[in-house]
């Protein structure tokens, strides 16, 4: 039967075509997620043991905590040791000129355990000495030769002062690729530099070991062990020596959390692939047994048994299987070879290695192989029956009506009932992982209910296909003539479309529910606060007129302060009929005599400290928690603004108390600057950040000076979009893999209805009417599929949503129509697509051939 099995594939490999596709992108999605958890640490790895990379064994403490500074004499005393380095770091403000900078300090090594590598220069030498690394250099334009401090008010005094002072740059070093020393200025410095921005504490964050060469690397690890249990740590915790590659490993694991988040999630969509190309898989076997009825029949008259023929059917799954799996795995390695290169390409992958682990191709061949098994195996049972007089058409599949029919309706129902009530309490409850169990097993239910309602919904639809004419009529009958086939290819895209449309229609009710609370939260677009210590910036509202996108702009002068008993807040003054113009809501308006407050404030009324003596004023609370106190200008002018004692005190409490008393006329707005409210034009995300930018670049102050809904708003959604973006692109896998099936079902139900398809033609049926009918088949299922996927993806995209934001805002459900739309486009156009080469085919072929015989 082997000889058989091989005979089959061999010539008939056009007919296996598309369970090879189907089995190689499916086994290349859960290999390359393997891949990419393994890239991943291995590209850390080689990051965070770069500074190992001259090291025999680190010793550090077991929580991460500091090495007892007098640990180094007593490992230096260990024979076999050659060199002994105690790694000391400290943060600090690097100022070159006009720049301030994240710097993060590194002391020096020995050469022997030095791994900074001087690209210009020399290494730093002396106390008042630093290297800083060539990519922050350049940014900061600083060579060689040149000054830096430590902090912002280090005077620039001569080289080779006091460490602290200012420092000497004698080097540039290769930027690091450790992901801790990432986004700062990475500074190498003498032990004294280090510890003077650390207050002069000696801790050392590990102690590197290089050993004599000829020593024996067990008998100095077990001295080291010895030393170190010794000496506990600084604060108590234990320490452990470990080897280079051993650290390395630990630091990995600590910089993960010891998860693996991203390939969980990988191999939730990995599993969905597979799923679908196992739908795949068995539609195809199970057609291409019916297709050789006549030749198992033959078999089983020459003598084969019921055995013989299964194995001989099995025998041909796994070749097929086995092989196509081995090109997945190949495919995803080439894949992730190229990502690791365009990565290493880049000035932040560099370091990046690719990492085929063992488990992502020995795991990839057996689940692809074992996919392949189990998804022929029902076809393979079905093969066994065949009698060796049958006719050549294949066995009705079972029904409902029968034993395994009815097994199969239990099943799907007491999974749907019981999925749908954890789906709708973890909905209820706002937990999502009731949630998602509810929702997989829901839907595992309806998947096995397919049967009842798919060749039913596409023989109901297919009625409208008629007016067609005789293609439209014979493609309503065709599309329906085997139930099962017809489900296995609507349900295998309907699983891919279910979650397309469950992901976008959780996105936008995400999105949607996001800018309700902002609604409720900010009551502008945005908010540029002023300082006026910034004298550079010039931050007035004709500036900000000038900005395009900004349609209006309000300015809020602090001009009072409420009671102690009021918590002492600052009180804004503006004209009344200006804000109305900002203003996003339709909120309580703002009147004299009274003070329009955030939503937070729950008094009736409140009391300020004006010139005039304390004034109590009601309190109208706004619907918006992100809103500053208001009274109007002329409101604060009667009061008479606030008095140089509150003032005072005021200041006193935020750290500003002056050592003399206050000038004369010194007002709120002196010390705290200006606030402007804007309302903009655009809303898109790329206008909201332009606008930020010119605003910017106008008025001189800092971007985190420019705040509000729209920037938030920005924020959200576009990390909405981009989880969309690679969900919809992992989940195409799935929808590509059910296109295929499509296809082939079209293509072997030309090969099965050869005959039929010839007399249609010899009875006058043109080619372009049988291509016609061939495309309405194709059309009709994958139309049925996306219906059915875009409504259960509905339901479950906004269950989901209200399971994961239910406690963080009211959730509404929301449908993007046109998405939606443009994926029942998507799923239509590729059922057209998917019978472009079948409906060639069976147009090919002459009416006299198709009638000469099989």
């Amino acid at each position: 039967m082997l000889q058989v099995a091989l005979a089959q594939v061999r010539t008939h490999a056009r007919r296996f075509l598309a369970v090879g596709l189907a089995v190689m992108l499916g086994v290349a999605f859960l290999s390359a997620t393997l891949m990419v958890g393994a890239t991943t640490k291995a590209s850390l790895g080689e990051s965070i043991g770069a500074s190992y990379a001259k090291a025999d064994l680190v010793v550090t403490a077991e929580d991460g905590g500091p090495v007892p500074a007098g640990l180094t004499t007593d490992l230096a005393s260990i024979p076999g040791v050659d060199a002994v380095h105690g790694l000391e770091r400290a943060y600090g403000e690097l100022t070159t000129g006009s720049q301030d900078s994240l710097a993060v300090l590194t002391t020096t090594a020995t050469p022997r355990l030095e791994t900074a590598i001087v690209t210009a220069g020399s290494y730093p030498s002396g106390a008042g000495q630093v290297a800083l690394d060539e990519v922050s250099a350049a940014r900061l334009d600083v060579a060689p030769g040149d000054t830096v401090a430590l902090d912002a008010g280090a005077p620039a005094t001569a080289p080779g002062s006091a460490p602290g002072s200012a420092l000497t740059v004698t080097g540039l070093t290769a930027a690091s690729v450790d992901p801790s020393l990432a986004g700062a200025v990475q500074v190498l410095a003498s032990p004294a530099v280090v510890r003077e921005a650390t207050g002069g504490e000696v801790a050392f964050r590990n102690v590197q070991l290089a050993l004599a060469p000829g020593a024996d690397p067990g008998e100095v690890r077990a001295s080291v062990s010895s030393v170190v249990e010794a000496a506990p740590a600084a604060d108590g915790a234990p320490l452990v020596v470990r080897t280079a590659a051993e650290q390395t490993v630990a630091d990995v694991a600590a910089f993960s959390n010891g998860s693996d988040v991203l390939t969980g999630v990988l191999l939730a969509f990995a599993a969905v692939a597979v799923l679908v190309a196992g739908l795949v898989i068995s539609n195809t076997f199970s057609v291409l047994v019916a297709q050789r009825t006549r030749e198992l029949a033959l078999l089983r008259c020459i003598g084969a048994e019921r055995r013989q023929i299964r194995t001989a059917v099995l025998l041909e799954a796994a070749i097929v299987g086995l092989v196509s799996a081995m090109c997945g795995v190949l495919l995803a390695a080439g894949l992730m070879g190229a990502l690791v290169a365009l990565a290493r390409r880049t000035d932040h992958g560099s370091f990046a290695v690719l990492a085929v682990p063992v488990p992502a191709v020995v795991g990839g061949i057996a689940v692809g192989l074992l996919m392949t098994l189990l998804a022929a195996l029902v076809p393979a049972r079905a093969a066994t029956r065949v009698a060796p007089l049958a006719a050549l058409r294949p066995t009705e599949p079972p029904v409902p009506g029968r034993g395994s029919g009815r097994v199969r309706l239990v099943a799907g129902l007491v999974a749907v009932l019981g999925g749908g009530a954890l789906l709708a309490l973890g909905a209820l409850s706002v937990a999502l992982v009731p949630a998602v169990a509810g929702g997989a097993v829901s839907f595992l239910g309806v998947l096995l209910l397919a049967p009842l309602f798919v060749p039913r919904s596409v023989a109901a639809v297919g009625r409208i296909a008629r007016p067609l004419g005789v293609p439209g009529v014979l493609a309503s009958l065709n599309a329906v003539r085997n139930p099962a086939r017809t489900t296995a290819s609507s349900a295998a895209l309907m699983v891919g479309v279910t979650l397309v449309t469950m992901m976008m229609v959780g996105a936008q009710t995400s999105r949607t529910s996001f800018e309700r609370e902002l609604d409720r939260n900010y009551a502008v677009d945005l908010q540029v606060s002023g300082s006026a210590s910034d004298p550079q910036a010039r931050l007035d509202r004709p500036a900000l007129l000038e900005v395009d996108g900004v349609r209006t702009a309000v300015e809020l002068t602090p001009v009072m302060l409420t009671g102690a008993q009021d918590g002492g807040q600052v009180v804004y003054a503006v004209d009344p009929g200006e804000l109305a113009g900002v203003l996003r809501g339709d909120g309580a308006a703002l009147t004299e005599g009274m003070v329009l407050a955030p939503q937070t404030w729950t008094q009736t009324a409140v009391t300020l400290e004006g010139g005039g003596g304390p004034a109590t004023l009601p309190v109208t609370a706004v619907d918006a928690v992100v809103f500053q106190p208001l009274i109007t200008t002329a409101t604060a002018e009667r009061l008479g603004g606030t008095p140089e004692d509150a003032l005072a005190a005021y200041l006193g409490t935020t750290g500003e108390s002056p050592a003399e008393p206050l000038p004369a006329g010194t007002t709120l707005a002196d010390h705290l600057g200006t606030l402007f409210w804007l309302q903009l034009d655009a809303a898109d995300a790329a206008s909201v950040t332009d606008i930020q930018a010119r605003i910017v670049d106008v008025t001189g102050v800092s971007e985190y000076q420019v705040t509000g809904a729209a920037l938030e708003r920005v924020a959200y959604n576009e990390v909405i979009d981009v989880l969309l973006l690679i969900v919809t692109a992992l989940l195409a896998v799935a929808v590509l893999i059910a296109l295929i099936g499509v296809a082939n079902t079209l293509s072997l139900s030309v090969l099965e209805r050869r005959r039929e398809n010839s007399l249609l033609r010899a009875l006058g049926l043109t080619r372009g009417q049988l291509r016609g009918m061939l495309a309405v088949e194709a059309v009709l299922m994958a139309g049925v599929a996306a219906v059915l996927g875009t409504g259960l993806g509905a339901v479950y995209g906004w269950l989901g949503a209200q399971s994961a934001l239910g406690g963080l805002a009211p959730v509404i459900p929301a449908v993007p129509v046109g998405q939606i739309a443009g994926v029942l486009a998507v799923a239509v156009g590729a059922g057209l697509l998917a019978s472009v080469l079948p409906a060639r085919r069976a147009a090919r072929l002459s009416p006299v051939a198709g009638l000469a015989g099989d």
